[in-house]
Protein backbone atom coordinates (compact mmCIF):
# COMPACT_ATOMS: atom_id res chain seq x y z
CA UNK A 1 0.00 0.00 0.00
CA UNK A 2 1.50 3.40 -0.94
CA UNK A 3 2.63 5.63 1.89
CA UNK A 4 1.10 9.08 1.74
CA UNK A 5 2.85 12.18 3.08
CA UNK A 6 1.39 15.38 4.40
CA UNK A 7 1.85 18.41 2.16
CA UNK A 8 1.03 21.93 3.33
CA UNK A 9 1.45 24.94 1.06
CA UNK A 10 1.49 28.67 1.69
CA UNK A 11 2.06 31.86 -0.23
CA UNK A 12 4.56 33.98 1.70
CA UNK A 13 6.51 37.16 1.05
CA UNK A 14 10.26 37.15 0.57
CA UNK A 15 10.63 38.98 3.88
CA UNK A 16 8.56 36.32 5.68
CA UNK A 17 10.60 33.58 3.98
CA UNK A 18 13.90 35.06 5.17
CA UNK A 19 12.60 35.45 8.72
CA UNK A 20 11.26 31.89 8.75
CA UNK A 21 14.52 30.44 7.41
CA UNK A 22 16.43 32.09 10.25
CA UNK A 23 14.02 30.56 12.76
CA UNK A 24 14.25 27.09 11.19
CA UNK A 25 17.97 26.85 10.41
CA UNK A 26 19.03 25.90 13.98
CA UNK A 27 16.72 22.85 13.81
CA UNK A 28 16.92 21.72 10.17
CA UNK A 29 19.75 21.12 7.72
CA UNK A 30 20.26 22.16 4.08
CA UNK A 31 19.56 19.40 1.60
CA UNK A 32 22.99 17.98 0.64
CA UNK A 33 21.81 17.64 -2.97
CA UNK A 34 21.39 21.42 -3.20
CA UNK A 35 24.83 22.80 -3.99
CA UNK A 36 25.00 26.26 -2.53
CA UNK A 37 21.66 25.62 -0.86
CA UNK A 38 19.54 26.20 -3.99
CA UNK A 39 18.79 24.36 -7.21
CA UNK A 40 16.59 24.89 -10.24
CA UNK A 41 13.67 22.54 -10.80
CA UNK A 42 12.17 22.18 -14.27
CA UNK A 43 9.11 19.99 -14.77
CA UNK A 44 7.32 19.15 -17.99
CA UNK A 45 3.70 18.48 -17.05
CA UNK A 46 1.38 16.23 -19.03
CA UNK A 47 -2.39 16.21 -19.14
CA UNK A 48 -4.90 13.98 -20.87
CA UNK A 49 -7.35 14.57 -23.68
CA UNK A 50 -9.91 16.05 -21.27
CA UNK A 51 -7.37 18.16 -19.35
CA UNK A 52 -8.37 16.22 -16.24
CA UNK A 53 -5.33 17.22 -14.15
CA UNK A 54 -6.18 20.88 -14.68
CA UNK A 55 -9.95 20.61 -14.45
CA UNK A 56 -9.99 18.39 -11.36
CA UNK A 57 -7.66 20.77 -9.56
CA UNK A 58 -9.85 23.74 -10.42
CA UNK A 59 -12.97 21.86 -9.26
CA UNK A 60 -11.32 20.84 -5.99
CA UNK A 61 -11.47 17.08 -6.61
CA UNK A 62 -9.75 15.44 -3.63
CA UNK A 63 -8.45 12.29 -5.33
CA UNK A 64 -6.40 13.14 -8.42
CA UNK A 65 -3.08 12.54 -10.14
CA UNK A 66 -0.48 14.34 -12.25
CA UNK A 67 2.26 13.05 -14.53
CA UNK A 68 5.45 14.99 -15.18
CA UNK A 69 9.06 14.69 -16.27
CA UNK A 70 11.44 16.46 -13.90
CA UNK A 71 15.07 17.54 -14.21
CA UNK A 72 17.40 19.60 -12.06
CA UNK A 73 19.57 22.56 -13.09
CA UNK A 74 18.66 21.95 -16.77
CA UNK A 75 20.81 18.79 -16.76
CA UNK A 76 20.07 15.40 -18.32
CA UNK A 77 22.11 13.59 -15.65
CA UNK A 78 18.90 12.71 -13.79
CA UNK A 79 15.61 12.57 -15.70
CA UNK A 80 12.62 11.43 -13.68
CA UNK A 81 9.20 10.35 -14.87
CA UNK A 82 6.93 11.03 -11.90
CA UNK A 83 3.32 10.37 -10.99
CA UNK A 84 2.04 12.43 -8.10
CA UNK A 85 -1.16 11.24 -6.45
CA UNK A 86 -3.00 13.57 -4.13
CA UNK A 87 -5.77 13.02 -1.60
CA UNK A 88 -6.67 16.27 0.11
CA UNK A 89 -3.48 17.46 1.79
CA UNK A 90 -1.80 14.03 1.45
CA UNK A 91 0.48 13.09 -1.42
CA UNK A 92 2.23 10.01 -2.76
CA UNK A 93 4.87 10.14 -5.48
CA UNK A 94 6.21 7.34 -7.70
CA UNK A 95 9.18 7.89 -9.98
CA UNK A 96 11.19 6.11 -12.66
CA UNK A 97 14.52 7.08 -14.17
CA UNK A 98 14.60 7.79 -17.90
CA UNK A 99 17.62 8.01 -20.17
CA UNK A 100 18.07 10.97 -22.48
CA UNK A 101 17.31 8.69 -25.43
CA UNK A 102 14.08 7.48 -23.79
CA UNK A 103 13.05 11.06 -23.12
CA UNK A 104 13.65 12.03 -26.74
CA UNK A 105 11.61 9.06 -27.94
CA UNK A 106 8.74 10.09 -25.66
CA UNK A 107 8.79 13.62 -27.01
CA UNK A 108 8.79 12.27 -30.56
CA UNK A 109 5.55 10.40 -29.76
CA UNK A 110 7.20 6.97 -29.70
CA UNK A 111 5.50 5.36 -26.70
CA UNK A 112 5.91 1.69 -27.57
CA UNK A 113 9.19 1.28 -25.69
CA UNK A 114 7.37 2.09 -22.44
CA UNK A 115 5.37 -1.12 -22.74
CA UNK A 116 8.53 -3.21 -22.43
CA UNK A 117 10.23 -0.99 -19.84
CA UNK A 118 11.50 -2.80 -16.71
CA UNK A 119 9.97 -0.15 -14.43
CA UNK A 120 6.21 -0.73 -13.92
CA UNK A 121 5.56 3.01 -13.67
CA UNK A 122 6.69 3.43 -17.28
CA UNK A 123 4.32 0.68 -18.35
CA UNK A 124 1.48 2.46 -16.55
CA UNK A 125 2.40 5.67 -18.33
CA UNK A 126 2.19 3.81 -21.65
CA UNK A 127 -1.42 2.95 -20.84
CA UNK A 128 -2.19 6.57 -19.94
CA UNK A 129 -0.57 7.86 -23.15
CA UNK A 130 -2.35 5.39 -25.39
CA UNK A 131 -5.80 5.18 -23.74
CA UNK A 132 -6.26 8.58 -22.13
CA UNK A 133 -3.95 10.50 -24.49
CA UNK A 134 -1.69 12.17 -21.92
CA UNK A 135 0.49 14.67 -23.75
CA UNK A 136 2.93 17.50 -22.82
CA UNK A 137 1.17 20.70 -21.73
CA UNK A 138 3.55 23.14 -20.07
CA UNK A 139 7.02 23.47 -18.54
CA UNK A 140 7.22 24.83 -14.99
CA UNK A 141 10.44 26.36 -13.62
CA UNK A 142 11.40 27.60 -10.17
CA UNK A 143 14.31 27.91 -7.77
CA UNK A 144 14.08 25.73 -4.64
CA UNK A 145 15.82 26.16 -1.31
CA UNK A 146 15.19 23.04 0.81
CA UNK A 147 15.64 22.37 4.53
CA UNK A 148 15.33 18.84 5.92
CA UNK A 149 15.08 16.91 9.18
CA UNK A 150 15.27 13.12 9.46
CA UNK A 151 12.87 13.02 12.41
CA UNK A 152 9.44 12.77 10.81
CA UNK A 153 11.10 12.96 7.39
CA UNK A 154 10.40 16.68 7.39
CA UNK A 155 11.14 18.66 4.24
CA UNK A 156 10.50 22.39 4.10
CA UNK A 157 11.09 24.15 0.80
CA UNK A 158 11.06 27.77 -0.34
CA UNK A 159 10.20 28.02 -4.05
CA UNK A 160 10.87 31.35 -5.75
CA UNK A 161 10.55 32.78 -9.27
CA UNK A 162 7.84 30.35 -10.37
CA UNK A 163 7.54 30.71 -14.13
CA UNK A 164 6.00 29.09 -17.18
CA UNK A 165 8.06 28.26 -20.23
CA UNK A 166 6.37 29.41 -23.40
CA UNK A 167 6.15 28.33 -27.02
CA UNK A 168 8.40 25.27 -26.68
CA UNK A 169 9.10 22.04 -24.74
CA UNK A 170 12.91 22.08 -25.02
CA UNK A 171 13.36 20.99 -21.43
CA UNK A 172 17.18 21.07 -21.39
CA UNK A 173 17.46 24.59 -22.83
CA UNK A 174 18.41 27.03 -20.04
CA UNK A 175 17.56 29.94 -22.35
CA UNK A 176 13.99 28.82 -22.90
CA UNK A 177 11.72 31.92 -22.72
CA UNK A 178 9.60 32.01 -19.55
CA UNK A 179 6.93 34.18 -17.94
CA UNK A 180 6.61 34.68 -14.19
CA UNK A 181 3.29 33.60 -12.66
CA UNK A 182 3.69 35.22 -9.22
CA UNK A 183 4.57 38.69 -8.02
CA UNK A 184 8.37 39.16 -7.71
CA UNK A 185 8.39 39.13 -3.89
CA UNK A 186 6.03 36.14 -3.47
CA UNK A 187 7.31 32.62 -2.75
CA UNK A 188 5.67 29.25 -2.24
CA UNK A 189 6.40 27.58 1.08
CA UNK A 190 5.88 23.80 1.13
CA UNK A 191 5.94 21.68 4.28
CA UNK A 192 6.12 17.91 3.77
CA UNK A 193 6.34 15.21 6.44
CA UNK A 194 5.39 11.57 6.85
CA UNK A 195 4.62 10.29 10.33
CA UNK A 196 4.48 13.53 12.30
CA UNK A 197 5.67 17.10 12.37
CA UNK A 198 7.88 17.68 15.43
CA UNK A 199 6.27 20.04 17.95
CA UNK A 200 9.10 22.54 17.80
CA UNK A 201 8.79 22.86 14.02
CA UNK A 202 5.00 23.02 14.24
CA UNK A 203 5.25 26.00 16.60
CA UNK A 204 7.25 27.86 14.00
CA UNK A 205 4.66 27.17 11.30
CA UNK A 206 2.68 28.76 9.87
CA UNK A 207 3.70 32.37 10.05
CA UNK A 208 1.26 34.72 11.73
CA UNK A 209 -1.77 35.29 9.55
CA UNK A 210 -0.86 32.60 7.03
CA UNK A 211 -3.32 29.90 6.01
CA UNK A 212 -3.08 26.79 3.89
CA UNK A 213 -3.39 27.59 0.19
CA UNK A 214 -4.55 25.30 -2.60
CA UNK A 215 -1.50 26.11 -4.70
CA UNK A 216 -0.78 24.33 -7.96
CA UNK A 217 2.25 25.48 -9.92
CA UNK A 218 0.95 23.44 -12.84
CA UNK A 219 -2.40 25.24 -13.07
CA UNK A 220 -0.79 28.66 -12.59
CA UNK A 221 1.71 28.01 -15.38
CA UNK A 222 -0.80 26.28 -17.65
CA UNK A 223 -3.07 29.32 -17.49
CA UNK A 224 -0.19 31.74 -18.04
CA UNK A 225 1.24 29.87 -21.03
CA UNK A 226 -2.07 29.15 -22.70
CA UNK A 227 -3.34 32.69 -22.20
CA UNK A 228 -0.32 33.86 -24.20
CA UNK A 229 -0.86 31.16 -26.82
CA UNK A 230 -4.50 32.15 -27.23
CA UNK A 231 -3.51 35.82 -27.49
CA UNK A 232 -0.93 35.09 -30.17
CA UNK A 233 -3.45 32.95 -32.06
CA UNK A 234 -5.91 35.85 -31.98
CA UNK A 235 -3.30 38.24 -33.35
CA UNK A 236 -2.46 35.80 -36.14
CA UNK A 237 -6.12 35.47 -37.12
CA UNK A 238 -6.53 39.24 -37.13
CA UNK A 239 -3.47 39.70 -39.35
CA UNK A 240 -4.75 37.08 -41.78
CA UNK A 241 -8.12 38.81 -42.05
CA UNK A 242 -6.45 42.15 -42.67
CA UNK A 243 -4.39 40.71 -45.48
Amino acid sequence: MPQYRNEWKYFISRWEAEALKRRLEPFLEPDPHAKGGVYTIRSLYFDNYWNSAYEEKMMGVADRQKWRIRIYNYSDSRILLERKKKWGSYIHKDSAILTREEYERLMAGEYEFLLGHPDPLCREFYYECMVNLWRPKVIVDYEREPLIQDEGTVRITFDSDVRAAILDFEIFDPELPTLSVLEPEVLVLEVKFTEFLPGLIRKLLPLDGQEFSAISKYTLCYERAHHLTDALAGITKTNRREK
